[in-house]
């Protein structure tokens, strides 16, 4: 059993269906990624050719586990966003209401509340004022990768899943990087690693800002979470 809301059967991973036009989306997606150097879930039909049967939808099995391995996940992020370049925006993603996506609009200052001092919204306050216009163009971004790559000793990567946003491809890298310096013990180093991305000192602050603003509306937010993304944001303001 892979998960506690997933089974596997044989090389099959199936899923309950919560939200059929994502699901929909993400089968079409992983379907349509094929890059060298990343093993990816495919999606699997029924035998009529659907993506769901009966609230359900089916992967092919991709093993591994989430590991610190966080320049690998910088470039397999890197690498993905490489291969979704040219995949429309989804339509759902306008619907969204959930507290990421206004987190998101936030980061990216296309909306606009105060957040809890307490729990992110004084470091956002603080970060917000250094934000300059990112010229790089949108495009479909995972925007979960830290935990949702898998490693299996010397095999390549493997992306089980896709959680998309609707932002330049770089920007999916640096979460990974923000999350791991938040939350894995990565250092600052990582962030001078891949300082050759196309705007990174701006994607790196709109990933901390993101963070941040997704924790100060959480209500099950937690202190060490947040003293993780302070510590983050420090670092990022030390780059900018």
């Amino acid at each position: 059993m892979p998960g506690t809301d997933s089974w596997r059967y044989n090389d099959l991973v199936l899923k309950p269906v919560v939200d059929k036009s994502r699901t929909l989306w993400t089968a079409r997606a992983l379907e349509a990624v094929d890059e060298p150097g990343l093993r990816v879930a495919k999606p699997v039909r029924s035998s009529d050719g659907r993506w769901v049967v009966g609230g359900w939808s089916a992967n092919r099995f991709v093993s591994g586990t989430a590991e610190h391995r966080y320049d690998e996940v910088v470039h397999a992020a890197v690498k993905l966003h490489r291969a979704t370049a040219g995949l429309p925006r989804p339509d759902f993603l306008g619907r969204r209401t959930d507290l990421e996506a206004l987190a998101d609009k936030l980061a990216w200052g296309e909306a606009d509340m105060s957040l809890d001092e307490n729990k992110g919204g004084r470091w956002f306050e603080v970060l917000a004022g250094s934000r300059r216009p990112v010229k790089l163009p949108d495009q479909v971004v995972h925007g979960e990768l830290l935990a949702g790559v898998l490693f299996d000793g010397d095999a390549a990567p493997g992306i089980v899943d896709f959680v998309p946003y609707y932002r330049p491809g770089e920007w999916g890298a640096a979460i990974v990087a923000v999350d791991a310096l938040a939350w894995g013990g990565a250092t600052i180093d990582l962030l001078e690693r891949w300082a050759h991305l196309p705007e990174w000192p701006q994607l790196l602050l709109r990933a901390v800002l993101f963070r941040l603003a997704a924790n100060a509306l959480d209500p099950r937010s937690t202190r060490a979470a947040h003293d993780g993304l302070r510590a983050a944001a420090r670092d990022v303001s030390a780059v900018l």
